[in-house]
């Protein structure tokens, strides 16, 4: 049975945002606690690298492409990504001033995606690469953003950070897909492989980089031990972080597929409002949080 597609909102690239970033923000910023905050942490180390080679394999295919709309969106996603990793750069230099090794992180990241990923695989895994990756965003951003007791605790200029990077995800969502199904003809198996490989990958990078972070920290074995045992928990528990997300993620596996089938989420336009407002972002993410505390 074939799903209904929702009538996507306009993709808008926000630029000269002012988060706040190089502030006082506490090294612990979420609930005080060393493991949700560096999960947080390690993803965002992730997406300035991670961000150019999206834009790199969805533009793979712009020669392809004689759709005004969509070459729109592709122009409005490309400033939209290009945004997301200039913003989390000046999140990861926080992050560098703490001693972890950011540059190195970056490198790594930059030598698997585009010296091998970009080498062994075809420009269709490639962009199938990218279409999971925006799935997996997509439906992350919904739980973070529909789901206030996650951040509750948070600082509030990195819960706005994380909240703007959130509403942009489901603004573009459809893009990447678009490109991958009606223009590179990527067949099933190519959509359903690259997202197993982003299945695997994201993790246990994610994981990696955390571990790194914990030791920079300087935690003895056994408290790394302890803050594991707990965090995961939190991660995988029933009504953790994960479980919740899996229904929108094997939606993804489904062959009739599309990710405009799900409306964006039921803060989005309230959200929209309230930066229309205040021109804020921290304002306005703390307001959004607020209204979803009284609701």
């Amino acid at each position: 049975m074939q799903h209904e597609q929702q009538t996507p909102p306009t993709i808008v690239p926000r630029e000269k945002l002012d988060f706040g970033l190089d502030g006082d923000i506490p090294k612990y910023w979420l609930d005080n606690d060393p493991f949700k905050t560096r999960f947080f942490d390690a993803l965002s180390t992730l997406f300035p690298v991670g961000e150019k080679f999206f834009i790199t394999c969805v533009r793979d295919f712009k020669d392809r492409i004689s759709d005004p709309k969509l070459l729109q969106e592709i122009k409005d996603f490309t400033r939209q990504e290009a945004q997301h990793g200039m913003l989390h750069t000046q999140y990861n230099n926080r992050l560098k001033a703490q001693g972890v090794d950011v540059d190195a992180i970056l490198k790594g990241q930059e030598h698997r995606l585009f010296n091998i990923i970009r080498k062994v695989f075809s420009r269709e895994f490639t962009l199938g690469i990218t279409t999971a990756s925006e799935h997996i965003t997509a439906i992350m951003a919904d739980c973070f953003v529909e789901r206030p007791a996650i951040f509750a605790n948070a600082d509030e200029r990195i819960r706005a950070l994380y909240v703007w990077h959130a509403m942009e995800e489901m603004e573009h969502k459809g893009v990447a897909y678009d490109v991958l199904v009606d223009h590179a003809k990527a067949s099933y198996w190519t959509r359903v492989s690259s997202m197993l490989l982003v299945t695997l990958l994201f993790p246990y990078h994610v994981f990696r980089i955390m571990k790194h972070m914990l030791r920079v920290d300087g935690f003895s074995r056994w408290e790394r031990t302890k803050l594991w045992a707990k965090g995961l928990w939190w991660l995988y528990k029933p009504g953790g972080i994960f479980l919740p997300m899996m229904g929108k993620y094997f939606s993804y596996l489904k062959p009739g597929f599309h990710p405009w089938q799900e409306p964006v989420v039921p803060s989005y336009e309230p959200w929209l409002k309230l930066l229309k407002e205040t021109g804020n972002p921290v304002e306005a993410g703390n307001l959004l949080a607020m209204s979803q505390q009284h609701a």
